[in-house]
């Protein structure tokens, strides 16, 4: 899979150029045990009258490369201008730790992020968060994942908002849909199906899980569409709150005028769900 870093941030364009006031805490630990265990905190330089909702940021690249910094314009400044708090995350890659560990590291991330939310004056009851692509199906993680399934700590977010993530991992490994960086992450073992299921948000639609909302573009040639659709069909069907946003001859990864359209909508369905 020919991720790029240009194409993850094609949606940065219209955030690139904007005057948000903001400071970077960058590189604290969230778990000492590994060097890419890492994040950032970016927020407002004005100082906090009051609690405010926090975001916990996932970068993409198949599991296999990408970083935190590339999500910084277009991912985390459109919140930072709202005076949001982000956690923008790091995390182990297939290269340095095959399946599970991505999922372990953001599980931890997450449960850092709501452990210090008084330090940084953001609400616990307020976190969401948000991925694309792989990063997208991290964020489902950190939202779906139940204490069985033993990955790591759970942690109650407020709502996840999935950039044409992958739902399901299995169907990335073999069939029609099969992709060279899912094989790279999850590589061949005698449970490997097993594992895949176990790491696929589909498998953990459930009632009372958080509000999903999922935004994928039909022509995505990378993600199937349709993962997105089954998932989204998955949740409504036990009971939760989900919703897809369809856009029309979307590639992976949107542009500009795309994402402009796009944060208006993702902030009324914030709003709507009491998350400002």
């Amino acid at each position: 899979m020919r991720f790029s870093i240009i194409l993850l941030a094609l949606a940065a364009i219209v955030y690139a150029a904007t005057a948000v006031d903001y400071q970077i805490e960058a590189n604290i630990h969230y778990g000492r045990q590994y060097a890419e265990t890492v994040l950032d905190i970016v927020q407002p330089h004005a100082p906090a009258l009051k609690n405010r909702p926090g975001v916990i940021v996932i970068h993409g690249g198949g599991w296999t490369q990408g970083n935190k910094e590339s999500m910084v314009d277009g991912f985390c400044l459109p919140f930072v201008e709202k005076g949001w708090v982000v956690a923008n995350v790091e995390y182990r890659l297939a290269a340095v730790a095959p399946a599970p560990a991505a999922v372990n590291d953001v599980l931890q991330a997450a449960h850092w992020f709501e452990d210090h939310a008084s330090d940084y004056r953001v609400d616990p009851k307020q976190i969401i968060a948000v991925g694309v692509s792989a990063g997208g199906h991290l964020a489902l993680m950190v939202g779906l994942t139940p204490p069985s399934a033993n990955l790591g700590p759970v942690t109650n977010v407020a709502a996840v908002i999935d950039f044409y993530g992958i739902a399901d991992v299995a169907d990335q490994l073999d069939g029609a849909n099969k992709r060279d960086y899912a094989a790279k992450w999850v590589p061949e073992s005698p449970d490997r199906m097993e594992l895949a299921k176990r790491l696929s948000p589909i498998a953990y639609a459930r009632k009372n899980a958080p509000p999903v909302l999922a935004i994928h573009g039909d022509a995505d040639p990378l993600v199937p569409y349709q993962q997105s659709v089954r998932l989204v069909d998955a949740l409504k069907k036990s009971g939760s709150d989900a919703t897809l946003i369809t856009v029309p001859q979307g590639k992976h990864g949107f542009e500009s005028p795309e994402m402009q359209k796009l944060w208006p909508e993702i902030f009324k369905w914030l709003k709507k769900h009491k998350i400002v």
